[in-house]
């Protein structure tokens, strides 16, 4: 068998470890790639009991040559004092912050999508705070599912959104002393998002509201933010909100960019959803990690 091939049978056999085709499917692959029932049995048992492994990062001994792994990193929950009683959240430090970062959710509550967008922000350098706007009624997990998180985030006014959300900056810049602050947030999160920067809230150098609609008369003249608004070209729905926002941006005279991927629809970076667009999404996630690196004076 060449390298080559012995690479083909062994995405079979990972694929098979995974779940995604059946053991059937699996020896049929491996038929056509040459091997005969025992090897392909032989391969396939190698497979099943293989432990994942990970690679510890090393420095290589050449000039500027390295060796390194990336993975999110581990969530802690956390809980701080809010306005009203405490809050909770999903806290991810960075080895070393170059900022802190306030991540919003979207209608489903802080579920584990979001505490996993708070990891990756702190494996790239920004301890995140995944704050949960449902932390009065005993979380996101008090509720049984989806539908009734997003009935009870409809019947809690604004306001309180908007003063827990600038408690969780209070407490994210307790956490990260002396760096730059930002915050993110999507769909229902990116209207939080716009929300706070209409709030009169000055402690944010840096804001990126995915696919948010823009609220009615948002005044922005409070907010110091530079602003990266991510829109999906197909959410017709929310991009009827971009001239506000535009217009409410430029009459703060804040440094903006609007960004729409124009084949990505609404919801695209939820990588657990059904719009999810892995492209959108990955071109996205540089751009608004360059966004805040810009804001925070790392070019």
């Amino acid at each position: 068998m060449t390298e080559l091939q012995r690479y083909l049978a062994e995405e079979v056999a990972e694929d098979l470890a995974d779940g995604l085709i059946t053991r059937r499917e699996a020896v049929r692959r491996l038929g056509l790639l040459g091997l005969s029932g025992a090897a392909a049995t032989g391969l396939l048992a190698t497979f099943a009991t293989a432990p994942a492994s990970a690679s510890p990062e090393t420095q290589g001994s050449g000039r500027g040559a390295a060796e390194t792994s990336w993975a999110p990193v581990p969530r802690e929950s956390i809980t701080f004092a809010g306005p009203r009683g405490p809050l909770l959240a999903a806290w991810a430090a960075a080895a070393k912050p170059r900022g802190g970062v306030l991540v919003i959710h979207e209608n489903r509550g802080l579920t584990e999508h979001i505490r996993t967008v708070a990891g990756r922000l702190a494996a790239s350098g920004y301890s995140a705070l995944a704050l949960d706007l449902l932390s009065e009624e005993g979380g996101t997990g008090a509720f049984p599912g989806e539908a009734e998180v997003a009935a009870a985030l409809s019947a809690i006014p604004p306001e309180r959104f908007v003063a827990d959300m600038k408690a969780s900056v209070t407490e994210l810049k307790r956490r990260v002393r002396g760096r730059k602050l930002a915050a993110i947030g999507f769909c229902f999160g990116g209207a939080m998002v716009w929300r706070l920067l209409a709030s009169n809230e000055p402690r944010l150098a840096a804001a990126a509201p995915f696919y948010g609609p823009f609220p009615t008369d948002g005044d922005l003249s409070g907010s110091r933010a530079a602003v990266l608004g991510v829109y999906g070209g197909l959410d017709t729905r929310v991009n009827a909100t971009r001239a506000a926002a535009r217009a409410a941006l430029d009459a703060a005279r804040l440094k903006y960019e609007l960004l729409t991927l124009t084949e990505a629809d609404h919801a695209f970076f939820n990588d657990t959803g059904a719009r999810f667009n892995p492209h959108a999404a990955t071109e996205a996630w540089h751009r608004v990690l360059t966004w805040f690196d810009a804001a925070d004076g790392h070019h």
